[in-house]
């Protein structure tokens, strides 16, 4: 293209690029620049000795599309406040510094997009897909405040509800998009953030069924933090198989997907995972095989159908009663789950509360009881009542002492007759209770008396129950001394 063809804001452009040099446009009264010619300017490159070319433009309309596939840009390149009049074409193409901050667009393709330093997008306006699948990024990405809108503008029949796809990316410092705004669905299965991922106040957009998701981010990995807070995504959130070592976090958020899954987070590994103080979540929440060190979540902000089996974490926070906790296993979609109740044992254990822990013991027992038959319900209740499965040894103990008087009573007002008279001692009826309760002591009055018609069934019934009960109120005592 030569410098005649040129039109005055155009010539500006020219002129002020080989000195690196901003051109402002916003408020003159001609905008118009063609997209032509900046790919001119861009791969011809003109320079000047002693100066830094870049392109530095703000406020222009750019007619045209500006098609840079495959190209190789070896100066920065900034425009502040353009409006593009067709979708920016940088599929495959380099840079050394891409910014594009506060445009508008009907859509950006930049597949596999190599930019060396930091790619701003901040404060845009994409009314069609932002298309950064398998982008390397060396420095950070930025896409704060920006409004992506899969709803608006054309796209293929593969890219319909896909607002951001950045799937496959590699980014080199961090991902900053805090107040970012999707219509649509985010895809960001398989990328890789080397710092922190920031979602702070972020929209993810998505409604209209229970199958839609508004973040799709499987197998995502991140360096050191993933921060949402004050997030809202109405649509699926799924994090299943994502890495995140330091925090992830989910607090003040509002996760909607009525009918469907609000929230899957299934084989994620993170270091903390924080839902403090979210509103209620519209929806399931899947939670299997993630493994946390630390918990952060109430149960009233948890739905009411939970996933957790093979759920693992150290600590759970807040700190709360073990029946709060317990209820919350009750939602389970999957109905008894063992290990669920293994591993908040385990997470009272942790802090040192053994009654808790004692608790949900006792609690996964009941729960187990009505996956049994008739018959094995009937003998859990028994089991329950008399000793609590042997989680409550000083019901034990009672049940000893009452039985203890029971016998004491009666054999005191109806003595048992006397097997050798001339050899028997005399009759002491709580002796004689305390003999057959306790199987290792032994008064001799057992061996030198013997009831006879319902008494002596009294006996037998104290002798079993003395064995019974006797054992579980020691093994009880046993285990509270070994965990002390």
């Amino acid at each position: 293209m030569e410098i005649d063809e040129l039109t005055r804001p155009e010539r500006r452009v020219w002129e002020a690029f080989p000195r690196g040099e901003e051109v402002d446009l916003a408020a003159d009264g001609e905008r118009t620049v063609r997209a032509r010619v900046l790919r001119s300017l861009l791969l011809r490159a003109p320079a000047e000795d002693g100066e830094i070319p870049a392109l530095r433009l703000r406020g222009a309309r750019i007619t045209g599309e500006l098609d840079l596939h495959s190209a190789v840009v070896t100066a920065p390149v900034s425009l502040r406040e353009c409006v593009f009049e067709q979708t920016v074409v940088l599929y495959g193409a380099e840079f050394r510094q891409l910014a594009l901050r506060g445009c508008r667009m009907p859509g950006l393709w930049a597949t596999t997009v190599r930019v060396d330093g930091a790619l701003r997008l901040n404060d845009c306006r994409v009314t069609g897909p932002l298309r950064l699948s398998g982008a390397r990024v060396g420095g950070a990405l930025f896409l704060g405040r920006a409004v992506l809108d899969a709803e608006r503008g054309e796209r293929g029949p593969e890219e319909s509800g896909v607002a951001l796809r950045l799937d496959h990316a590699v980014i080199g410092e961090d991902l900053r998009a805090a107040s970012l705004t999707v219509h649509g669905q985010a895809r960001l299965d398989g990328m890789t953030v080397t710092g922190y991922v920031r979602f702070d106040d972020a929209r993810f957009l998505h409604p209209g069924g229970p199958r839609n998701t508004a973040l799709q981010a499987e197998t995502l990995t991140v360096g050191t933090d993933l921060h949402a807070m004050r997030m809202r995504a109405e649509g699926r959130v799924n994090l299943r198989g994502a890495t995140v070592p330091g925090q992830l976090n989910l607090a003040y958020a509002r996760l909607s997907n009525p009918g469907g899954v609000a929230l899957r987070a299934s084989s994620c590994t993170a270091g903390e995972f924080w839902l403090r103080e979210a509103a209620p979540v519209e929806g399931a929440v899947n939670l299997r095989r993630a493994r946390f060190d630390l918990l952060h979540v109430a149960p009233s902000v948890l739905p009411g159908e939970v996933l957790l089996d093979a759920l693992a974490y150290t600590t759970l926070a807040p700190a709360l009663p073990a029946a709060e906790r317990l209820e919350v296993l009750t939602r389970d979609g999957d109905g008894y789950v063992p290990f669920a109740y293994e591993q908040l044992t385990a997470a009272y254990r942790h802090i040192g509360d053994d009654a808790a822990a004692r608790t949900v013991q006792l609690a996964k027992q009941r729960r187990h009881r009505t996956t049994l038959s008739p018959h094995g319900r009937l003998w859990g209740h028994l089991q329950d009542v008399t000793v609590g499965y042997g989680f409550r040894p000083l019901r034990a103990a009672g049940w000893l002492a009452g039985l203890l008087l029971l016998g004491a009573v009666t054999f005191g007002l109806h003595p048992p007759r006397p097997l050798k008279a001339d050899e028997a001692p005399g009759f002491n009826a709580f002796a004689y209770a305390l003999d057959l309760l306790l199987p290792i002591i032994d008064f001799g009055q057992e061996k030198a008396y013997a009831p006879e018609g319902w008494y002596q069934w009294l006996a037998y019934l104290l002798i079993v129950a003395g064995w019974v009960l006797a054992t579980t109120f020691v093994a009880g005592v046993n285990r509270t001394v070994s965990r002390a």
